[in-house]
């Protein structure tokens, strides 16, 4: 298969309303740049779990990054991880192992687990009252593979009814976690519902990330992360704090993967992964690329760890 590759990545799970992330090292063969990418699934469970076909366009979409976020991943007993594990492992030498943490959501079955490329600090964030549906866990990440050594990732599902309130609330969480780790290299991304009905043009004002000019948003207004006809929505969003980290990535590398055009599959059949598309960037990679040990980072169901 053309998408096969050597890669000793990294996974990250959230369940339901979740999130998972998949981080690899890759040979000499295969791009020098590391991809970040954000995927959600829509109820993500057995049922889906069971459908050869939709598991085989999942592998081949998260496969293909060093990083890679699911969410809406429903797995209260881990078995459709270990579906998704053993279909991403069948195809080379690397296996993929897991840990864990504390559980994550509204409700009993929503948990989340984390791993690393090199995972050094992990937060999860809380207020009184509490403003997220699904309190954002942010994850410290350090990496041989990129030219910025240490960099934070914040992802957010929010709850579409109170969008704004959430994005705006990433502020927070900002300040928290560069004071936690000394780090300002921040990236928040994920399933915002950053657009059409949940957020206006008259709602940025309210959002302290779209006000700080520090923060850049790398997936516009204008783009359609939804794969659905009748909607065009940016739903899906990637941000990054400060100069420095957005020296790091690659110039118009963020952008939405369009499965059903790059992987030659029907509009209808996408949609039965998800009405939502992946979106990704990419950051420029370091003279040390091949020297970088990967790991495996799950929130939600299972921590994974693919290693020789």
């Amino acid at each position: 298969m053309r998408w096969r590759s050597s890669h000793l990545p990294l996974l990250l799970v959230l369940l339901l309303l979740s999130l998972l992330t998949l981080t690899a090292a890759k040979s000499k063969s295969t791009t020098s740049q590391f991809r970040i990418c954000s995927y959600n699934i829509q109820k993500f469970n057995k049922e889906k779990a069971k459908d050869y076909r939709l598991m085989n366009t999942l592998t081949r979409v998260v496969y293909r990054c060093d990083i890679c976020l699911l969410q809406s991943v429903v797995d209260p007993d881990g078995s459709v991880i270990k579906a998704l594990l053993k279909s991403l492992n069948r195809y080379d030498k690397f296996v993929y192992k897991s840990v864990s943490s504390k559980a994550l959501g509204k409700s009993a079955t929503d948990m989340k687990k984390e791993q690393v490329a090199s995972v050094i600090g992990q937060h999860q964030y809380e207020s009184e009252p509490q403003v997220f549906t699904r309190a954002p866990f942010a994850v410290h990440f350090q990496s041989k593979k990129t030219r910025v050594n240490e960099f934070v990732l914040v992802p957010l599902h929010s709850d579409p009814a109170q969008a704004v309130q959430e994005m705006n609330q990433l502020y927070d969480v900002f300040e928290t976690v560069t004071k936690l780790w000394d780090n300002v290299n921040v990236m928040f991304l994920g399933d915002f519902h950053a657009g059409c009905a949940y957020m206006k043009k008259t709602d940025k004002k309210n959002i302290k990330l779209f006000a700080n000019t520090t923060f850049s948003w790398l997936i516009g207004d204008k783009v359609d992360t939804t794969a659905r006809e009748d909607t065009s929505c940016p739903f899906d969003r990637i941000v990054v704090h400060g100069r420095e980290f957005l020296k790091e990535v690659v110039p118009y590398s963020a952008k939405v993967f369009n499965i059903g055009r790059e992987l030659k599959i029907q509009r209808k059949k996408v949609r039965e992964i998800s009405d939502n598309l992946p979106v990704e960037v990419r950051l420029k990679s370091s003279a040390l690329l091949l020297q970088a040990t990967p790991l495996l980072f799950l929130l939600g169901g299972v921590q994974l760890l693919r290693s020789l």
